[in-house]
């Protein structure tokens, strides 16, 4: 369930070419940017960083 909206400004040509992309994958664009963040939280949650400095430790 989607319980909260987060509010984004982009270039209206980028914007304009991802969602004609999308239109022709027949896919709405907020699944590909849900998508899209989900797979971000996966690829950096593996709780190696250092939150203060935004780099993983060695």
């Amino acid at each position: 369930m989607k319980d909260s909206g987060l509010r984004i400004r982009v270039e209206r040509e980028l914007r304009e070419k991802f969602v004609e992309l999308c239109r022709e994958q027949d896919r709405p664009a907020a699944q590909v940017i849900r998508e899209f963040m989900k797979q971000y939280v996966r690829d950096h949650s593996d709780g190696a960083e250092d939150r203060k400095g935004g780099q993983k430790k060695k």
